[in-house]
């Protein structure tokens, strides 16, 4: 019986890991709202290190 049906029983363990594996990255993605507030925020800090960089440099030379 394992002989005769392998293909099909490979086929349907690969098609049940990928579903697992999409229903794992569905459950756990973050929201848009979220994505963005940490976007932001993260852009707003480099921009700030980037002026504090900049001051630095310029009251050097």
């Amino acid at each position: 019986m394992l002989a005769k049906n392998w293909k099909k029983i490979g086929m349907l363990i690969l098609i049940i890991a990928c579903v697992f594996n999409i229903m794992g990255k569905l459950v756990n993605k973050l929201s848009l709202n979220k994505e963005m507030l940490y976007s932001a925020q993260y852009m707003y800090e480099k921009n700030q290190n980037n002026e504090t960089n900049e001051t630095k440099n310029t009251n050097n030379t």
